[in-house]
């Protein structure tokens, strides 16, 4: 399965749409990486990146909202904490073993969480923006 913005996915804010394409595309890379068995560097630089841009991401994401004083800000903080403390361990898992297909699954469904995440609390952050 391969993950791409989609118009309903768009927020609106050319910075943080951005940033979830990037999103996209390293889970993407990654996801590639397993299903074609390729060494475990390519996975391994693959998961590091996704790690390293998921802070990028989010700490880019909260900073607009420190500025634009979103009353949601705690909220979605708590929301970045706790999927990048998930992600952390699911790559981990992947990283110290040949991933199966459960592992994979794990990933996918851990994606997806981000996808209703950006659905609902992003366009909503976006909104926001709008108005500020």
């Amino acid at each position: 399965m391969r993950y791409e913005i989609t118009k309903d996915l768009e927020t609106g804010n050319p910075m943080i749409d951005n940033e979830h394409r990037e999103l996209f595309k390293a889970v993407n890379q990654l996801l590639d990486a397993c299903s074609k068995g390729q060494g475990r560097a390519s996975m391994d630089s693959a998961t590091q990146f996704l790690l390293r841009y998921v802070n990028t991401h989010f700490s880019n994401e909260e900073r607009l909202q420190r500025n634009a004083k979103y009353p949601g800000l705690e909220a979605h903080r708590s929301f970045h904490e706790s999927y990048k403390k998930t992600l952390k361990g699911i790559i981990s898992t992947i990283s110290s073993k040949d991933p199966s297909m459960a592992d994979l699954g794990t990933l996918n469904k851990h994606v997806a969480l981000l996808i209703s995440h950006i659905r609902t609390e992003d366009k909503k952050l976006s909104a926001f923006l709008k108005q500020a």
